[in-house]
């Protein structure tokens, strides 16, 4: 029991999740300190007479009978923000590397090994020289014996 625990918490996604949570609450901070630093007074400055920015005091002299008008669009510019920079910094880039590696796998298509690179500079080199190509690998017996594909013609 204590070991499925164990590689429950080492799995990786529990720290991913951990620093998604750390990383959002101070981009939180942040989002909230610029609407409140700037965009607030900015709706503060449209309300006029005796209303403070846009909130209206239900009962006179009572501050908690207050409704902030401005405090809701404050929260809701800030969500705003939040939700647009979660997406086109995560989601888009996260979707796009999913393509990529969809669009990899899908191909089968995988760099050559290093006896496949080998082969074709023995078929080019061969094709310099005016001698046919020759297909796959050719045994130790058959180059010095003469008896495989050519091999024996480039060597003597």
């Amino acid at each position: 029991m204590l070991k499925g625990f164990k590689d429950f918490l080492m799995r990786g996604n529990i720290i991913d999740l951990a620093v998604a949570v750390v990383v959002g609450s101070a981009f939180t901070a942040l989002v909230t300190a610029f609407t409140t630093s700037i965009i607030k007074p900015l709706i503060a400055a449209t309300g006029g007479g005796n209303v403070t920015g846009l909130s209206i005091e239900v009962i006179a002299g009572n501050k908690a009978s207050t409704i902030d008008f401005a405090a809701v669009i404050n929260a809701v510019i800030t969500f705003f923000i939040t939700a647009a920079v979660v997406y086109f910094l995560f989601v888009v880039p996260m979707n796009k590397i999913s393509e990529r590696r969809k669009k990899g796998k899908e191909d089968g298509q995988s760099e050559p090994t290093d006896v496949e690179l080998l082969l074709e500079i023995r078929n080019l080199l061969r094709a310099e020289q005016g001698l046919p190509r020759i297909e796959g690998l050719a045994t130790e017996e058959e180059a010095t014996t003469g008896t495989g594909n050519g091999n024996a013609a480039s060597r003597n």
